[in-house]
């Protein structure tokens, strides 16, 4: 039917479905949405099967998290208003939260789209050649959705095709402020920049960053991460640190030691900002680092403790045709630990590479604020002017230069005998 419209009405001469075949399309709408979908194979994911605090053994920091991004989903559900980007590593639960956002909407009979990005790319693909339907109905469908999500945003094929295509899906929903609900394992300065600038809308956009770790890839027997190194440092606490008392040092070569372990004690108990410990080999930063991580990973917060050369070596090894771990994720899950303990930075082969990845490391953990242990041999002259920038800004990291010399060991006192 085509309404009596007046000729200025932007619905004027448009044809529209009768009311009495409205409920008839709309299911029709529904069931289409549902089976380009696949939520059948996904109605496991649901709020009721979400553990909210995560396996057992879980550190409080990382449970915390699970409970805060579920509580969000949960309210998103229920009113579907503004966007929702869920952020995080490889197995923290997006893709559980996203579908059961999906699911509890099917549910109360709103047509929804759950699509993987690549998926959707290939349902666009296909529907060239379809016969059923042409490629402006289905994209006509894809971005019109009542509530359109989409799984593992930036794993696509970033062709000038893809790009464009999502650009007009999203910011077709971005102008018309329909519901759409995003996860993704990138930093948002790794996204489209036209994606970019409409996801960092806060009028619109609620960001859930999930911190918790691979629930598919447990960590070690000691709880610690994959690639840390802290048991080589188990015996390294703030209780058997020795603050070299009695070894005759200068008064400002003691204090600037106090500090220090003043500074990580305080950081140990609230891990927030970054730490930067400069001192010459032996003085202590390694042991101040190192109790930091203990203390936390007693807490159950174990963090990602690691020299800056074995990180290295780590990221190389993906490199490897019999590397069972892609570069991306084994780089994803080191720029994106909750907390990251970073030991030795100075001692690495400074190749273009590696002040790149180096770059990218900081600047990540710079822009998403997250927690950050330093300890380096190096002057500050020497490090490099990107990442020196961040180093700087008080706002955010805190520097103690350590003066007391290298430790060897409490000294032993000789008896004098008489002759």
């Amino acid at each position: 039917m085509r309404r009596d419209l007046p000729l200025e009405h932007p619905n004027f001469g448009k044809l529209e479905i009768c009311t009495c075949r409205q409920i008839q399309v709309s299911q029709q709408v529904r069931q289409r949405l549902f089976s380009l979908s696949h939520l059948d194979e996904l109605n496991g994911l649901t709020f009721e099967s979400f553990q909210t605090r995560g396996r057992k053994g879980l550190g409080e920091l990382h449970a915390n998290s699970l409970e805060w991004a579920y509580n969000r989903a949960r309210l998103y559900a229920g009113n579907l208003q503004g966007w929702l980007l869920i952020m995080g590593s490889y197995g923290c639960g997006k893709t559980h939260l996203a579908a059961a956002i999906a699911n509890f909407a099917v549910g109360m009979g709103v047509p929804t789209l759950f699509l993987t990005v690549p998926d959707l790319l290939d349902t666009l693909r296909f529907a060239y050649d379809a016969e059923n339907i042409t490629f402006e109905q289905r994209f006509e469908e894809i971005r019109t959705a009542a509530l359109l999500v989409l799984d593992d945003f930036g794993t696509q094929n970033a062709t000038e095709w893809a790009q464009e295509k999502l650009f007009q899906i999203i910011n077709f929903r971005y102008i018309n402020r329909l519901p759409l609900v995003v996860t993704t394992n990138l930093a948002l300065d790794q996204i489209e920049p036209r994606i970019r600038s409409r996801l960092q809308d806060p009028e619109l956009v609620s960001v859930v960053r999930m911190q918790a770790p691979d629930y598919r890839r447990p960590t070690d027997d000691t709880g610690n991460p994959e690639l840390s190194s802290l048991d080589l440092h188990a015996n390294k606490t703030f209780g058997n640190l020795s603050q070299r008392m009695d070894e005759g040092l200068e008064e400002a070569e003691v204090k600037s030691l106090e500090k220090a372990i003043k500074a990580a004690h305080a950081f140990a108990e609230k891990p927030r900002g970054w730490l930067v410990l400069i001192g010459p080999y032996g003085c202590g930063k390694t042991h101040l680092a190192a109790a930091i991580a203990n203390y936390r990973s007693g807490l159950g917060d174990p963090p990602l403790f690691i020299m800056l050369p074995d990180l290295l070596d780590h990221l190389r090894a993906t490199f490897s045709p019999h590397s069972n771990v892609a570069y991306d994720r084994r780089f994803e899950d080191i720029r994106t630990s909750p907390l990251l303990v970073l030991d030795d930075v100075g001692t690495q082969s400074m190749t273009p590479w590696v002040r790149e990845k180096l770059y990218q490391l900081f600047n990540h953990r710079y822009n998403a604020e997250l927690p950050t242990v330093i300890t380096t041999a190096d002057s500050l002259d020497n490090m490099d002017a990107r990442i020196l920038s961040r180093m700087l800004d008080k706002r955010l990291c805190t520097i103690y230069g350590i003066t007391v010399p290298s430790y060897h060991g409490p000294k032993t006192r000789t008896k004098k005998t008489r002759k």
